[in-house]
């Protein structure tokens, strides 16, 4: 069964960390670039981070740059997104998205148009 499965959310203190975790399943991962989005009630899908499927190329929303990192282990067929420094406007559902089509984050990566699998989401609530 072809999979992406986000873990590693809930409830965390402003200024503290969450490690999100993206698991794959039922493709091998290190042919695919991975997005991460997040989505707020009502306010459109938000691209946040996308990692190619080579480890060499990254980019980050400029709202979590110096805060986020995205990373991958293609031996556990995951993807991560480290978040430190969180803020309460990080509260947001976070989703993890995988992509064949375009493996290498080109520049429209963040329309999420491109990837072919896609997560459920995962609640992160920045609150004290």
């Amino acid at each position: 069964q072809i999979q992406v499965v986000e873990s590693g959310g809930g409830l965390v203190q402003p200024g503290g960390s969450l490690r999100l975790s993206c698991a794959a399943s039922g493709f091998t991962l290190e042919y695919y670039s991975i997005g991460w989005f997040h989505q707020v009630p009502g306010k459109e899908r938000e691209g946040i981070s996308c990692i190619s499927n080579s480890d060499g190329n990254r980019y980050i929303a400029d709202s979590v740059k110096g805060r986020f990192t995205i990373s991958r282990d293609n031996g556990k067929n995951t993807g991560y997104l480290q978040m430190n420094s969180l803020k309460p406007e990080d509260t947001a559902v976070y989703i993890c998205a995988a992509s064949w089509r375009e493996p290498h984050c080109d520049a429209n990566w963040h329309q999420g148009l491109t990837f072919d699998y896609w997560g459920q989401g995962i609640q992160v609530t920045v609150s004290s």
